[in-house]
């Protein structure tokens, strides 16, 4: 078990490393971006229903508030997964232990 999930966290490290290193002077843009240039071309006189109502001050800290969000979330999603695994395994010890 300890040697799959070694495999493939390392299958994860080299799949977001390889790009960076066979791409070194790609720019890595944000789908938003992508959707505003094709929507551009499609209908030049679009526009947008709304706007930002506070835009960070620089790409760094648009940048770190999006790397937070994914922590925040990715927290979040692992306790839950950690409190079902130990409910479940909580729960088939106590049946083995009835029986």
């Amino acid at each position: 078990m300890l040697k799959k999930n070694l495999i493939l966290f390392l299958l994860v490290v080299l799949l977001a490393i390889l790009p960076v290193l066979f791409l070194k002077d790609a720019e890595f843009g944000g789908a938003d971006g992508e959707a505003e240039e094709a929507i551009t071309e499609i209908a030049n006189d679009y526009e947008p229903w709304f706007n930002a109502i506070w835009e960070p001050p620089s790409g760094e800290i648009e940048s770190l508030l999006f790397v937070l969000q994914a922590v925040i979330g990715s927290i979040i999603i692992g306790y839950f997964i950690g409190y079902t695994r130990g409910k479940h395994s909580k729960n088939s010890s106590k049946q083995h232990a009835k029986h």
